[in-house]
């Protein structure tokens, strides 16, 4: 199915992400990891790429399909192209077909150390878009946006410029970064709103869970922290259990508003965890 028509019959739409194995995480656990998110039937499970673009693009194909293939829940890899060839991204796309996923992110991935490996067919995800869209699969596509502006943009009127063009390439719906400050996201809605950007948006949330993880997200994402986010930072970091208990509970609360604003899905970053989703599920009674 392709995953624009969950957005038309079904609200919120909610998916989770996970990320293949690692050095800390065998395949074996992943699987397992995967089987017990399953038990929630989300709309959709994405899989990501490795940190420096497709390495790990072979598993993230393979974990897509067994999610598939095993649980008929919708999984939507992630499709890096700033290392990529267009003959990668075919071959790519035709690995999909065969395993009959119809859905993928579509990103230009992290700028690789050595400059000489970027690629010389795609510099941005909407380059990458356009090219899925003339292959003869039947591919649909999403992509990110960025309720504060990516990192590398001047300012977020140039970066929803860049968003309404890649919008216009051929996104059936759009993904945010993520972000722990609702107001961010209003002011951003309201943004596209006026420059008639409208594809359905799924709000991603990250439960901060470890207080120690916070510094690595800021530095990736460049998102700002509420007084109320830092204040329980601060409060249990030296606290573990309370930390999990207290992120949930900031997430729920982040949720439960952006539900009285109307959205039309949520994207869990669970970070492989499935008490994450277990309790936020039975915190918001889903």
């Amino acid at each position: 199915m392709y995953l624009l028509e969950k957005f038309k019959k079904k609200y919120p739409v909610i998916s989770f992400e996970i990320f293949p194995p690692n050095a800390h995480m065998s395949l074996k656990k992943l699987i397992d990891v995967i089987d017990e998110l399953a038990i929630y039937r989300p709309d959709y499970i994405s899989v990501t790429y490795g940190a420096s673009g497709n390495s790990n693009n072979n598993y993230t194909i393979d974990i897509a399909g067994y999610i598939k293939e095993k649980f008929s829940i919708e999984a939507m890899p992630h499709m890096t192209c700033v290392s990529a060839s267009k003959e990668q991204v075919y071959d790519l796309a035709e690995q999909l077909m065969k395993k009959d996923i119809k859905n993928l992110l579509a990103l230009r991935g992290d700028l690789p150390k050595d400059l000489s490996q970027k690629s010389n067919d795609f510099s941005y995800a909407s380059d990458l878009i356009s090219f899925i869209k003339t292959l003869p699969f039947p591919v649909a596509t999403s992509a990110a946006c960025y309720p504060e502006g990516h990192m590398e943009s001047p300012s977020i009127d140039i970066d929803i410029q860049h968003l309404k063009y890649k919008v216009s390439q051929g996104v059936d719906f759009l993904i945010t970064q993520l972000f722990f400050d609702n107001q961010k996201f209003y002011s951003f809605k309201e943004k596209l709103v006026q420059q008639r950007i409208d594809p359905p948006i799924s709000i991603g949330i990250m439960p901060i869970t470890n207080a120690k993880q916070i510094k690595r997200i800021l530095a990736l994402s460049g998102a700002s922290v509420p007084t109320t986010l830092k204040r329980t930072l601060d409060k249990y970091e030296t606290d573990p259990s309370s930390m999990f208990e207290a992120g949930i509970e900031f997430a729920c609360n982040q949720i439960e508003e952006l539900s009285s604003f109307g959205v039309d899905g949520y994207h869990l970053y669970v970070m492989n965890k499935p008490e994450v989703a277990k309790k936020i599920y039975r915190n918001m009674g889903w």
